[in-house]
């Protein structure tokens, strides 16, 4: 066993664990439930289409361009505690939104995932998400590593009319 182990440091996780407490403690709540109640500031909060128990919404600190979280509509942090209709519908906007990010930004695959628990890596453990990651051939490059950066070549508003326009042209919402 190594007397010393190597570690890769990621400090811009911080900035985002830290921006989701005091967002929270500034409007009094969870962000994925505002979000999910107030439809009329989807433009605003970058929600791409919602479903009926679930919604889809950019993530604001992206692993990759794209960078999608699926979140039921209601604060639920355990996978137990969600409704067949919740979890099936989660499921299928996570698929879908893979299959968006393929015609909205050329994406060759995707990486789906749910982080339950805190320890397990979810910034917010006490509302249920799954993050949808786009990814190209060649998208890793020697930058997080040595640089501790992310390359992320466009911006959130540029991209969100890219997957807006994608959702309509697929009926998963209206313009």
């Amino acid at each position: 066993m190594a007397e010393f182990n190597d570690n890769l440091w990621a400090p811009w996780r911080m900035e985002y664990i830290r921006s989701l407490n005091e967002e929270a403690k500034e409007a009094g709540g969870c962000f994925l439930c505002r979000y999910f109640e107030k439809p009329e500031d989807d433009r605003k909060n970058h929600v791409v289409w919602r479903g009926t128990t679930a919604f889809v919404v950019m993530n604001r600190f992206p692993y990759n361009n794209g960078h999608l979280m699926i979140a039921v509509g209601r604060h639920a942090g355990n996978p137990a505690d969600l409704t067949e209709e919740e979890l099936t519908e989660m499921t299928r906007l996570s698929f879908t939104g893979a299959e968006l990010l393929t015609r909205a930004v050329r994406a060759v695959g995707c990486n789906i995932g749910t982080n339950v628990g805190r320890c397990a890596g979810a910034g917010l453990p006490d509302h249920l998400h799954t993050h949808v990651v786009p990814r190209w051939d060649g998208d890793t490059n020697y930058m997080a590593v040595l640089g501790g950066v992310r390359v992320v070549p466009d911006s959130l508003d540029a991209t969100y009319k890219q997957l807006v326009r994608a959702a309509v042209e697929m009926g998963l919402r209206d313009e």
